[in-house]
């Protein structure tokens, strides 16, 4: 005979398994909306490939999807900080918010735009890179400050500032707020990478 503990254990593991599929299935383009047609036409001639990604789950809101596209545009290829500094804001805002795919995506353009493979486990593991340039570092500490203070420390603003001018604190808070807000997108459609490397989980 079964017992009640063992019927138990089964249910929730089923229930596990339920709650941890994808919340926003990808659409299928054939299914698309007049509106998300529009949006994803716009994606494809910005962007030179079809919708990916986080706007994938986006495109339950084509008209959000298409804004956040439009952000990205500037902030991850044409940012006034460059792209090597970028991806490293990208990487400490992944590891911030355990968030898999945008890890997982970034990790070799982070490594091919120049981020050292050391500095990019450090991030992984949770702790703060040695050996890094006086421009990593000051970009590291400003977006590790950011994003878990919701502000920054006179020191670390006007270390920012004289480096990359005001300019340049706007755009970097500016890349870390938008993957913040990609990565809680993700998150909460549980929209899972294919492959790639995968971000340590820390015991809570």
């Amino acid at each position: 005979m079964i017992s009640r503990f063992t019927l138990l254990v089964g249910a929730m593991l089923v229930t596990s398994q339920v709650f941890a599929q994808e919340r926003l299935p990808t659409i299928p383009p054939a299914h698309y909306t007049a509106e998300q047609n529009k949006a994803s036409e716009e994606f494809l001639a910005a962007r030179k490939t079809p919708v990916f990604g986080p706007f994938e789950p986006m495109m339950y809101s084509p008209e959000v999807m298409n804004q956040a596209r439009s952000m990205g545009d500037y902030l991850r290829f044409h940012s006034s900080i460059g792209n090597t500094l970028s991806e490293l804001v990208i990487l400490v805002t992944a590891r911030e918010s355990s968030q898999d795919f945008e890890w997982s995506f970034h990790y070799p353009i982070a490594l091919k735009a120049g981020i050292s493979k050391s500095i990019v486990d450090a991030i992984a593991d949770g702790r703060r890179p040695t050996g890094m340039s006086a421009d990593e570092d000051i970009v590291y500490d400003f977006t590790t400050e950011i994003l878990k203070n919701k502000s920054v420390s006179d020191a670390t603003f006007h270390r920012a500032e004289q480096r990359f001018g005001k300019q340049g604190t706007v755009d970097i808070t500016a890349i870390a707020g938008y993957y913040s807000f990609l990565a809680m997108q993700l998150n909460m459609a549980r929209y899972e990478p294919k492959d790639g490397p995968r971000l340590p989980r820390f015991p809570n």
